[in-house]
């Protein structure tokens, strides 16, 4: 490859070339035969101050740049050192905007030519990879990246990134190099010039392909092994004293609490009983299960299944947790993550997709991912993908949904990546799934799971939020519409276009005819949206005399809501969508059981063509179900609402569903197994699991129940301050309060110079106090992340918040768990309110009163142990290991004004507790910490 790169990164005082932005540093590296031969670097003189959050982000700053030379004194040195070359950066049309500009102004015209897109180019041939970001992807490959955000050191990094990924491409497949060179075309980068010129090397050359991977129908895929199992007798004795388990665990730190978890876990599953598990932060609770059920599931021939909630953790088990035991015991373990069948890709229908004529850019992005990843993936699971929105939609096409035509047919049958998992599951000693799909696999005909009798719930205290998803539905107005937009029209040449191009082609006879389905496509249209608008109207109506309105608004559908006469509009406009929605379903159905009767005469673009129409049908099914089942005829035992966005009605609402009795239907499902046992950090309430048991339906007398408190030491490592000088709240959040916290949260964070978590009970509190703490600008030196008001997911602003000196984040809602961030970035937790739910939330209100109709309390029995988890929760992302220290911070007085109070405190590990003003607790956080 004899081609000059030059891989140049900006500095700059923001985003925004087109508002006055400028660059403040440039750094561009020669790349010339494979090999960094030369690096420019020079600070620029934007003429402009550096706004705060830039020089925290760079640590570049005003003094530095003023003495530096304007841009367009060194424009010809620049311009000279990118002449004759590919001009590459990392999100390229952002470099290329401001470089663009700056030469036009110093007399440049046309300096560039060819452009490589290293986000671009990661995307193709790291499918998999969780964030494109620079310093992440650095981390990820393990090259030196000393200073993020400084030009010279992003240019270097971006530099290695691009040799790494020319790299990975002389790996691929010659086959697969070809497919990239034909799609590459559409992308917004030369990328497909890179490709051109590898292939043309590696078609010199010849190489044999590696014994790993197969050419399948002009496809390569990595070949699929089913490891035998073992035949010589193994000695499966489950290591009963403490003795063994330390010699066993070698290297492990010896946790009693550990210890004598394994052996409750070993014994239900020997026994056959059902348990619960509270195990403290710090126990080793993943190694705690795992190691007693290999040894259950080898010596009694019975699988274990484990089910955690994310498809993270599933990931985590397989590949960390149980690589770890696999090097301490003797014997081999057979393991598999299975999840559902559209979880996997259909080769059928990907293979037929490639022959499509596409230039959607987000598509054709896709596919290159896929004909990449093929190569690697061992599971064929669809998540494994870091899709973009559109490589969502594409998803959707080319998911597994089993076979319409004869399964033999499936010219893929013998390289299935499905069937491939089944068979793993079927001959493994452990199954790892997730809620849903444990769940998913309770329901007839469903067959996810191998047969199995023994489970273990991780992280159980989701199960019931996971229940309540698995058994509910929900009806979103931009989904039915992407839906029949997947139907279109006779002249929109899609879904019903092409079958009715086949039945034609075929000489087949309908008894629905085209015209009527043509018709119903267009009154189903109208139809949707009326009722979304009717639906709206509702929405608004019930928000009215509301003092605040939020974004999201939420209406109960009860039988008040329903009986009143303008619901019947409703009602019978619903009616009129189920209609025409069932005209379009038979009409499509009765076309694909002509052709089906006629396989043997279509082509294999045509079956393909067929197999993707049937997973169509399997969705629209769902949707005509919904509509019946949520407004048609909805049950008396279900919970129904809507809820949107009432900025973009009718666009931001959803219709839905959730079963008011959930323990009910867990026992029916779940609990017929012969051990089930769950476990997390947060089960109990004042020590007791009678809260958790009632959910999940489980009678007190039929379970072993544990209790591990966390080995840490907690009175050395944290202490739990409470305010005396703030506004008492209870009730409706006023201004004042959001000024007494504000002004809390400033000084906070100067004494702890940042590293503050910040948790909110609403998203409404958090964007008041954000805007309120912005607008003071006490803060200007740190770096404020707040979610939903941050451009990014929780896990982004996690890492986010790790990467700055001064940083403080807010969240709410998903930041009360499962965010982990261990060490010295994060020092200080506050949590504003004790985390109860809004008595009117929907699923709330229903649970409070089918708690009344008890003769109950539905404060005591129901609102106070769930929040009391919840702050359980919260106050675990503090201490994530054993040598975190910090300070935990509530605003809310009711900890001490309240006869209530007390149960959270008691809920809590052994920690001191402190009171008094923010002076006082000022002085003693600089003491701790």
């Amino acid at each position: 490859m004899l081609q000059k790169y030059v891989v140049v990164d900006l500095e700059t005082t923001g985003n925004t070339q087109g508002q006055g932005d400028r660059i403040i540093q440039i750094s561009a590296v020669v790349i010339e035969n494979l090999k960094i031969i030369d690096q420019y670097t020079s600070f620029i003189n934007p003429e402009v101050p550096i706004p705060p959050f830039i020089e925290e982000l760079t640590g570049i700053n005003d003094d530095m740049v003023k003495n530096a030379p304007l841009f367009a004194e060194i424009a010809h040195d620049i311009h000279n050192f990118l002449s004759n070359s590919v001009f590459v950066a990392h999100n390229v049309s952002f470099d290329l905007k401001f470089l663009q500009k700056e030469f036009q102004e110093s007399g440049f015209d046309h300096v560039f030519s060819e452009t490589v897109d290293t986000v671009e180019l990661a995307k193709i041939l790291m499918p998999e990879a969780p964030s494109y970001k620079l310093s992440e992807l650095s981390g990820q490959l393990d090259f030196e990246h000393d200073h993020p955000h400084q030009a010279d050191s992003d240019a270097l990094a971006t530099a290695e990134l691009l040799l790494m990924l020319i790299d990975k491409t002389k790996q691929l497949p010659i086959v697969t190099l070809e497919k990239l060179v034909e799609l590459a075309f559409f992308l917004k980068s030369d990328i497909g010039t890179l490709f051109q010129t590898v292939l043309a090397e590696q078609q010199k050359k010849l190489g044999n392909l590696p014994s790993h991977l197969e050419v399948f129908r002009g496809i390569a895929i990595k070949r699929k092994v089913i490891k035998e199992k073992d035949k010589y007798v193994i000695d499966y004795d489950f290591p009963k004293t403490p003795e063994q388990k330390s010699q066993l665990l070698k290297g492990f730190k010896k946790r009693e609490s550990q210890f004598d978890m394994m052996d409750t876990i070993y014994h239900s599953l020997i026994e056959k009983k059902h348990a619960v598990i509270e195990a403290g932060t710090g126990t080793g609770k993943s190694i705690a299960y795992l190691l007693p059920a290999a040894y259950f599931a080898l010596g009694h021939h019975n699988p274990v299944v484990i089910s955690t909630y994310t498809n993270q953790m599933q990931e985590q088990i397989l590949n960390n947790e149980l690589n770890k035991l696999s090097k301490l015991i003797s014997f081999p373990i057979q393991a598999t993550i299975l999840k559902g069948r559209n979880h996997y890709i259909n080769l059928f229908k990907f293979e037929q997709t490639l022959k499509e004529q596409e230039n959607h850019y987000d598509t054709v992005l896709t596919k290159m991912q896929l004909l990449v990843w093929l190569v690697y993936t061992d599971t064929g699971d669809l998540d494994e993908l870091n899709f973009s929105g559109g490589g969502l939609l594409f998803k959707q096409r080319i998911k597994h949904d089993g076979w319409f035509i004869n399964k033999e047919k499936d010219p893929w049958l013998s390289r299935d990546f499905y069937l491939f998992a089944r068979k793993l599951a079927a001959c493994s000693d452990l199954i790892i799934t997730n809620h849903s799909m444990l769940l998913a696999d309770t329901e007839k005909n469903m067959e996810i799971l191998p047969e199995y009798h023994y489970i273990i719930v991780d992280e159980a205290h989701h199960l019931e939020r996971a229940a309540r998803k698995s058994f509910g539905k929900k009806l979103e107005y931009t989904l039915m519409k992407y839906w029949l937009g997947r139907v279109g029209s006779l002249e929109k040449g899609l879904l019903f276009s092409k079958l009715e191009f086949l039945i034609n082609k075929k000489k087949l006879v309908p008894a629905i005819l085209s015209e009527k389905i043509e018709q119903a496509i267009i009154n189903l249209d109208d139809e949707i949206d009326d009722l979304y608008t009717q639906l709206s109207r509702q929405l608004l109506i019930s928000t009215k005399d509301k003092l605040e309105k939020m974004k999201r608004e939420t209406m109960r559908i009860t039988e008040a809501v329903t009986a009143k006469s303008n619901w019947l509009s409703i009602i019978v406009c619903a009616e009129r969508v189920y209609d025409f929605h069932q005209l379009i379903k038979r009409g499509i159905e009765e076309r694909l059981s002509l052709l089906k009767q006629k396989a043997s005469e279509l082509s294999t673009e045509e079956q393909a063509f067929l197999e993707e129409a049937n997973s169509f049908i399997l969705d629209w099914t769902s949707i005509g179900t919904n509509v019946k089942d949520l407004l048609i005829r909805p049950s008396e035992t279900d919970i129904i609402w809507l809820e949107g966005d009432i900025r973009i009605l009718p666009n931001g609402l959803t219709i839905k569903q959730e079963p008011r009795h959930i323990g009910s239907l867990l026992f029916e499902h779940l609990y017929n197994k012969k051990t089930v046992i769950m476990t997390s950090a947060t089960l109990t309430v004042n020590h007791s699991f009678r809260y958790f048991l009632n959910e999940m339906g489980i009678p007190e007398n039929n379970v072993v129940q544990k209790i591990y408190k966390s080995p840490f030491e907690y009175k050395k490592m944290a202490k739990l301050m409470i305010p005396t000088d703030i506004p008492d709240i209870r009730g409706k959040v006023t201004d004042d309060y959001i000024e007494a916290i504000a002004g809390h949260i400033i000084a906070i964070s100067e004494a702890t110079n940042g590293r503050l978590l910040t948790l909110f009970t609403s998203y409404d509190m958090l964007t008041k106090t954000y805007h309120l703490i912005k607008e003071s600008g006490s803060l200007e030196d740190f770096v404020i992340l707040a979610q939903g008001i941050t451009v990014g997911s929780r896990t982004r602003l996690t890492k986010s918040f790790q990467q700055f000196n001064k940083a403080i984040l807010f969240g709410t809602s998903s930041f009360w768990e499962g965010v982990d961030i261990p060490g010295k970035d994060l020092s200080c937790l506050i949590i504003v309110r004790l985390p109860f739910s809004p008595p009117k939330e929907p699923v709330t209100e229903a649970k409070y009163e089918e708690v009344k109709r008890q003769g109950l309390n539905p404060f005591t029995e129901s609102a106070l142990p769930e929040a009391v988890l919840r702050f359980k929760q919260g106050f675990g992302r503090l201490i994530r290991g054993e040598s975190d220290r910090g300070v935990v911070i509530v605003f809310d007085r009711r900890l001490d004004t309240t006869s209530y109070g007390n149960v959270f405190l008691e809920s809590l590990p052994n920690i001191s507790v402190k009171r008094g003003s923010l002076n006082e607790i000022i002085n003693d956080i600089e003491d701790w910490l």
